[in-house]
């Protein structure tokens, strides 16, 4: 752990769990060093049993309250009754309402899916992926959604990944049949060992209920022995983007932490 402060962090993932799976680790470590931490969440309804189960999750990962732009999951349109699904909702509204979380918040690194949308390459992670992007850079320009606040620039964004070298670990997770989605290894600009912090993200994934009893990610996991999951669930990987670069990003090994 380095001894500078340790950076706010927003992280922006498609559905209720995606961030106790990718960025658990993280988003505890970074508020048991005292920074604050918050979470938004693409799809679904605060009035849902995910919507519930999300508010748990952040609980124990100390990430505040939920934050859901109410689209609703692709797969899943009772998800959020009335609302247009992500992957359809016009890009400017979109974009426009993570701004404003954005710009209320003001954190200085923002963390979402890769471009591939993840191991699992879901549409709404690779929508949200898009729409994540797009709105780190608008939020600190001033002349776009000026109702949505005063701008504010995030001084990184940082991608959640899995490099080549993890498939071997991750082949137990995906079902069979099924793609995965890793990047060349020396893409990796973090690479971050949350074994400190397992306890409390293997916790937040299971606040998750539903998608445990339906046997999804969490379902699986939660079948596999301790170190199995131990071995997908204590490393996670990040590729750092800069919105506004005002300093060169330093070569050499990956980093050990996210930094602003």
């Amino acid at each position: 752990m380095s001894s500078r402060p340790v950076p706010s962090l927003m992280a922006v993932f498609a559905h209720p769990d995606d961030e106790s799976l990718f960025a658990g680790g993280v988003l505890a470590r970074h508020t048991a060093a005292g920074a604050r931490t918050a979470v938004v969440t693409a799809t679904w309804t605060p009035d849902t049993r995910r919507g519930a189960e999300l508010t748990e999750a952040l609980r124990i990962l100390g990430a505040g309250e939920p934050r859901m732009l109410g689209y609703a999951d692709a797969k899943v349109p009772q998800s959020a009754l009335g609302s247009p699904r992500l992957i359809e909702a016009p890009l400017d509204e979109s974009v426009g309402r993570l701004v404003t979380h954005i710009r209320q918040f003001r954190p200085e690194i923002v963390v979402t899916h890769d471009a591939y949308g993840g191991i699992t390459g879901h549409p709404d992670h690779v929508h949200t992926h898009r729409v994540t992007t797009l709105a780190v850079q608008a939020a600190g320009l001033e002349r776009l959604y000026p109702q949505a606040g005063a701008p504010w620039q995030p001084s990184a964004l940082y991608l959640a990944t899995h490099p080549h070298s993890a498939l071997d670990a991750l082949s137990e997770l995906i079902r069979a049949g099924k793609a995965m989605n890793t990047v060349p290894d020396e893409w990796i600009t973090a690479t971050v060992d949350v074994s400190p912090w397992l306890k409390q993200k293997w916790a937040a994934v299971l606040a998750h209920r539903s998608e445990v009893e339906r046997g999804a990610a969490p379902g699986r996991l939660a079948g596999f022995p301790a170190a199995v999951r131990e071995r997908i669930l204590a490393t996670e990987w990040y590729i750092r983007h800069d919105p506004a670069p005002s300093r060169p990003v330093s070569s050499g090994p990956p980093r050990t932490e996210l930094t602003a």
